[in-house]
């Protein structure tokens, strides 16, 4: 079959709840960004009704054709919102005439007969179920190895998750393909905010509190050195899983006065919090991507990190890495980052923002395109 030049796109955007979901968010507005001029066809959007209003309002002016189809429930409800994608989505998809459906969050539409690509960023609820409540454990264990056996196509962000997806489902590694996430320009350019976010000298952690991102490691290896060095710890991101045991690190570390938790913050204020770091530390024992990483060399700040899941894929050369349970490898890792000479400095920051350029959106988006057209001509 040769797809006809106005092919019907269909995007599967129920698992979205605006300013809730992360890294998958960024990735899937990011890519859509991009995505779109590049079709010329028809494009819907079945949306539900936290993220209408956002995604009307993002994406005006991007596309002539750009349709938006409210399903009408909120997706808090992560029962009915699973219900909603199975049984009432594939009415939706055949009514409005989807050649080919994309479903970028995870799960997919099991009940439709169009052609249809599923995005799997990793397999966290394998690898950490205690990060996810027994019922969403549950559904999404069975609803994403049925999308990776159902749907055409998988699309995952790094290479290791290609191998730990192909692996634990069984799926041929040619039907998965790597789509990179990428850090925003918006990181690497002239300070949108004239005044600092927060007053130097300090170390930044951008994660949410889930317990695979290590937190309270940081907070102890922070605790176990700060009497060496005039700055302060700043954790940046949303409360998950592993928040009381976060606050409970904090509470017991000798220098806690000297860590702030910090969320919500607006794209401008959270690029000013990476430039104005001296050092960033993502201490992850897992990651499917590892975005924040990217994000930090491209606003010219040097990393310590870990090579969990695909941090080091991500990462390159350009960091240090360190064991996440190592007791002091963190501490001793952040020691040697922040005694670098001037010299030594700038060429870490060099190395880091060619290894974040090596990453865009628009590759990005022309790899998802590209798998969206062969699942339409197979």
């Amino acid at each position: 079959m040769t797809p006809h030049a106005d092919w019907h796109l269909g995007i599967n955007t129920l698992f979205l709840i605006p300013g809730r979901v992360g890294g998958t968010e960024r990735y899937f507005m990011e890519t859509l960004r991009a995505l779109l001029p590049l079709h010329p066809g028809p494009c819907t959007l079945f949306t539900n009704r936290e993220n209408e209003a956002t995604l009307r309002e993002a994406f005006k002016g991007c596309h002539g054709n750009l349709r938006f189809d409210d399903l009408g429930f909120r997706a808090e409800n992560r029962p009915g919102r699973i219900l909603r994608e199975q049984f009432q989505l594939p009415q939706r998809v055949r009514r409005a005439g989807c050649d080919v459906l994309w479903s970028p969050g995870y799960t997919a539409c099991l009940l439709t007969r169009c052609p249809q690509v599923v995005t799997i960023f990793d397999l966290q609820y394998r690898r950490f179920p205690e990060d996810f409540s027994l019922v969403a454990r549950l559904a999404t264990r069975v609803l994403v190895r049925r999308a990776a056996h159902h749907c055409r196509a998988v699309l995952t962000t790094s290479g290791f998750s290609k191998a730990e997806i192909a692996g634990a489902f069984r799926v041929p590694p040619d039907r998965i393909a790597v789509t990179y996430a990428a850090a925003d320009a918006a990181f690497g350019a002239a300070p949108p905010v004239a005044a600092r976010v927060w007053p130097a000298p300090y170390l930044l952690c951008v994660s949410n509190s889930y317990p695979h991102k290590n937190l309270p490691a940081l907070v102890r290896a922070f605790d176990a050195i700060a009497g060496r060095i005039p700055h302060r710890l700043l954790l940046v991101g949303g409360p998950g899983r592993g928040e009381a045991q976060l606050a409970a690190a904090v509470r017991a570390a000798r220098h806690g006065g000297r860590i702030e938790r910090r969320a919500g913050l607006a794209e401008a204020e959270l690029a000013a919090c990476y430039r104005g770091a001296d050092l960033f530390v993502l201490p992850s024992r897992y990651e499917g991507f590892g975005l924040p990483v990217l994000e930090a060399m491209q606003a010219g700040v040097p990393v310590v990190t870990t090579r969990g899941g695909a941090l080091a894929e991500v990462a390159g050369a350009a960091v240090l890495f360190a064991d996440p349970d190592t007791p002091g490898a963190l501490a001793e890792a952040i020691m040697q980052a922040l005694s670098r000479s001037p010299a030594e400095r700038e060429a870490i920051i060099a190395a880091g923002r060619r290894q974040a350029a090596a990453f865009t959106w628009q590759r990005t988006a022309g790899i998802v395109y590209d798998t969206l057209l062969s699942t339409l001509v197979r």
